[in-house]
């Protein structure tokens, strides 16, 4: 469905309440007609300077019987303020200005019953615009939890398909180690008790040839096997791996307020492992960002410092309350777990303005 432009719903909200002045006009002198026409004026602004507006538009009301600008000024006013107390006042204040009478000082004994009711009539009807905005601000909040729920469902359902598959890759190094090293390891036994018993040339040759072949088929056959169960923590390893020339569009595509700063070792010697850390540090403190602190603004610094090199992401406080979102509660400490396994550690607590930081320290081998 195609929305009206903003642009002709401003134009059409000043037509309207130019006719809504020109029906309920009061004080025909210069002051008062200025005065309506700058309430008219101001709508156009009142989405930036939403305040400034509704502030603007209250003279008009006291000098003027009219309702369309002021409650235009106070519905997106409302829309934008969080705070009850402040809602309560600005209602109080288009209340005031509305009944209160022109000039002050027609203000007679006989008429105070009747601008109180008028007070009350009044802001009765200011609490019409205050809820719409209020509605406004709720369909806003659904619409950002329904996207980040949907976003951390997706990665749950990303880190179930990456647990099922490393548990097959540890039953399938489990399968190498168990049967097929043990077959490999008794044909090079069996081929070395031939290559000693036998006498003849060409049998010995082809004895030692078998033993050799099948002690060089174990090593490779362990070799998998160490790969297999160092990777089944982390199924992302049967991917092209994640370098750190990847790192800035993975802090530019998270979606999140991040700034990146800092710079670590040449590319070329940091070791793979160590960017693929690096990077996965990063990966998953973003993702932590963006559901446990939802609005929160985030930092990564990448720093090098003698020995040791590595990243630290910190984030604000959250902007708004996060949802209480299943998880495996596994991210830290796999990778805690990475990072030890290459001498290096992370520390991951909260920072000093109420929001949370994960450091990485790894060791600079060239040292």
């Amino acid at each position: 469905m195609n929305r009206i432009p903003v642009p002709l719903v401003d134009a059409g909200l000043v037509v309207l309440a130019g006719f809504d002045l020109w029906l309920n006009l009061e004080d025909d002198t210069p002051f008062g007609l200025v005065l309506g026409a700058l309430t008219c004026a101001a709508l156009p602004l009142r989405r930036r300077f939403p305040l400034s507006v509704f502030l603007l538009c209250l003279p008009g009301s006291l000098v003027q019987d009219v309702l369309v600008a002021p409650v235009a000024a106070l519905y997106t006013l409302s829309a934008r303020t969080r705070d009850r107390r402040l809602l309560a006042l600005y209602m109080t204040l288009f209340a005031l200005a509305t009944a209160a009478p022109w000039p002050l000082t027609d203000f007679a004994g006989e008429e105070h019953t009747w601008t109180l009711v008028t007070f009350v009539y009044t802001f009765a009807l200011a609490s019409a615009p205050v809820l719409l905005g209020r509605l406004l601000q709720t369909r806003q909040d659904l619409r950002l939890q329904l996207t980040e729920t949907e976003a951390a469902r997706e990665h749950e359902r990303e880190l179930h398909a990456q647990g099922v598959l490393a548990r097959e890759r540890a039953q399938l190094a489990r399968e190498m180690h168990d049967v097929v090293s043990h077959q490999v390891s008794l044909i090079a036994v069996q081929a070395g008790a031939l290559q000693v018993a036998t006498a003849g040339d060409e049998v010995h040759e082809a004895a030692r040839t078998i033993r050799t072949l099948s002690v060089e088929t174990l090593d490779e056959l362990r070799t998998m096997v160490t790969l297999l169960r160092a990777s089944s923590g982390d199924t992302t390893e049967l991917a092209p791996q994640p370098t750190l020339a990847d790192l800035r569009r993975l802090v530019h595509g998270s979606g999140l307020d991040v700034g990146l700063t800092g710079e670590l070792p040449a590319v070329d010697v940091v070791p793979a492992p160590a960017q693929r850390a690096l990077y996965r540090t990063v990966q998953e403190a973003l993702t932590n960002v963006r559901k446990h602190a939802p609005g929160a603004a985030a930092r990564v610094e990448l720093w090098h410092d003698g020995p040791a090199y590595g990243v630290t992401v910190t984030n604000d406080p959250p902007a708004r309350p996060a949802l209480a979102l299943p998880g495996a509660h596994q991210g830290l400490i796999g990778l805690r777990e990475r990072a030890e396994l290459l001498g290096g550690s992370l520390e991951s607590g909260p920072s000093g303005d109420g929001g949370w930081q994960v450091r990485l320290r790894l060791p600079d081998r060239r040292s």
